[in-house]
């Protein structure tokens, strides 16, 4: 991954177009957590320090057209606040409106322009559209690596009319990556849970041939143990996916990677929080029961795996971890993971919404070596796909001169 970052550009008195997401959860306008907001500072305080004029570029939800209810003008005296930097806003992000709030500024000034996807070229990748928008600047920074996946004007289209530079946020995802599967200390292990195997078919199959244990859990696994004539139950499984299963399996061997999934599980009749339940081998899974989480001894026989591993990269829960007391096996192997980061044994990188979670809830975020605020970019990457708003930092202007 070849980009040219932020500190090796000349930013005092230029004019900055940041590409940036600030898409964040919010409660009747309120903002419910400000964690994309806190991690772009050390990019805003560096170029407010430096004198630069900072435009800021974002979207705000999936609206069609102009739709008042997603305006980012809210999102100004919040940025305000988080940042200790005052944040102005104007109505438009190109155009006359834009130009005008731009032609304003002064050194040290941050600007942010409403949202982007209000313009239905934005997410066509408009080739006017993205000059238009680079026309507002003299360089160009994408911290935005949770957006790097969408071939946005934004995202993608302006890096090839502006020198373009990735942003400290950015570029510490990128070599948390590079760290965890791009060039990583062996032996490498992957922590996959979720739902489906059909979501993450392309993530199972890109994982089996770079890492060397696969630990799966969550509803997948179900599916994998019914691949092996497995009953289980009324548990969430995927009846249809046996072949795929078998050719994920297949590709394991050829590539020297173990695939670790349950030996025990804990079941219950129904979803629900507290509900009664037992643990039971996978081969005694009672018809009538469904698997929420996995069990002690499958649990100890990861912490063991992960013992001998230097590279950690983990992405979806091992069980229902949203409801007790089906979090205990995510819990459990995430105070692994931290101990062994914390030891300095292996390195640590996790990813995905519901990972973070699972995460926050154990109070682990801040003990792994890395973890990634980005969902979708996040899992792409993870599928060994390329990255648009990653890619054209590579072949943007600054780099073809």
């Amino acid at each position: 991954m070849k980009f040219s970052s932020l500190r090796e550009a000349h930013v005092t008195g230029k004019y900055v177009v940041m590409r940036v997401d600030l898409n964040v959860p919010t409660d009747n306008g309120h903002v419910t957590d400000t964690t994309r907001i806190d991690r772009l500072k050390p990019t805003i305080d560096y170029l407010v320090e430096h004198d630069a004029r900072v435009i800021l570029l974002s979207h705000f939800g999936r609206p069609k057209g102009v739709s008042p209810e997603f305006s980012q003008k809210f999102l100004a005296p919040v940025l305000t606040q988080q940042w200790a930097h005052p944040v102005s806003f104007a109505t438009d992000c190109v155009g006359d409106v834009a130009m005008t709030a731009r032609n304003h500024m002064k050194d040290g000034d941050i600007l942010l322009l409403e949202n982007v996807r209000f313009h239905p070229q934005e997410e066509k990748n408009d080739e006017a559209f993205a000059k238009q928008l680079a026309q507002l600047g003299d360089i160009y920074v994408n911290d935005a690596f949770s957006a790097a996946h969408r071939a946005h004007a934004s995202t993608e289209g302006v890096a090839h009319f502006l020198p373009s530079y990735a942003g400290f946020l950015m570029e510490e995802e990128l070599n948390a990556l590079n760290l965890a599967l791009g060039n990583p200390t062996r032996p490498v292990a992957a922590i996959v849970g979720g739902a489906k195997v059909s979501t993450k078919l392309d993530l199972l199959q890109n994982l089996v041939t770079k890492v060397d244990l696969l630990v799966l859990g969550g509803g997948m696994a179900n599916t994998f143990l019914h691949a092996h004539d497995i009953p289980v139950g009324k548990s969430l499984c995927e009846p249809d996916m046996a072949e795929q299963v078998h050719k994920i399996e297949s590709a394991a061997a050829k590539n020297n990677c173990r695939i670790l999934i349950p030996h025990d599980v804990v079941v219950a009749t129904e979803f629900k929080a507290n509900a009664a339940h037992i643990t039971c081998g996978v081969g005694d899974i009672p018809a009538t029961h469904m698997a929420l989480d996995v069990g002690p001894e499958t649990v100890r026989e990861i912490q063991t795996a992960l013992e001998n591993c230097k590279t950690i990269i983990w992405n979806g829960p091992l069980g229902a971890f949203e409801i007790p007391p089906f979090q205990n096996a995510t819990i459990a192997v995430a105070q692994t993971v931290s101990h062994l980061t914390q030891a300095g044994k292996v390195k640590s990188v996790a990813g995905g919404g519901d990972t973070v979670a699972a995460l926050e809830m154990a109070q682990m975020v801040d003990e792994l070596t890395y973890v990634s605020s980005a969902g979708g970019a996040f899992l792409e990457w993870m599928e060994g796909k390329s990255l648009p708003g990653v890619a054209a930092l590579s072949h943007g202007k600054n780099q073809a001169n």
